[in-house]
């Protein structure tokens, strides 16, 4: 069963970047499926951006396309999100979850992912 941890939150400010980074204390994250999720107060969480196992495969959110970039290095059992040109509508509690069979097209449905992380918070403000 994993167990996933997520960093890398924090305040920032309006243009500025920062990583999130996802492990899991079993070095079993690299034969899952990863997406982020973010969630802000009082709305349900959407996705925002997937890689496949092997890294071939990923999306984005409308969103965050062209600002934001998925990766994962497996040797590191680490999944990251490199957040660019960051905007106040950012900020939410980013979540990293892990699916082992994701559905083409279902990459941003929660349902499709079996553990999550605790999040981290993402606050962006000047």
């Amino acid at each position: 069963q994993l167990r996933i941890v997520e960093s890398g939150g924090g305040l920032v400010q309006p243009g500025g970047s920062l990583t999130l980074s996802c492990t899991d204390s079993t070095l079993t994250l690299q034969y899952y499926n990863i997406a982020w999720f973010r969630q802000f107060p009082g709305k349900e969480r959407e996705g925002v951006s997937y890689i496949s196992i092997s890294g071939s495969d990923t999306k984005y959110a409308d969103s965050v396309k062209g600002r934001f970039t998925i990766s994962r290095d497996n040797a590191k059992n680490t999944v990251y999100l490199q957040m660019n040109s960051l905007k106040p509508e950012d900020t939410a509690i980013y979540y990293c979850a892990a699916g082992l069979l994701i559905r083409e097209d279902y990459e941003f449905r929660v349902d499709e992912y079996e553990y999550w992380g605790q999040g981290t918070q993402v606050a962006v403000s000047s």
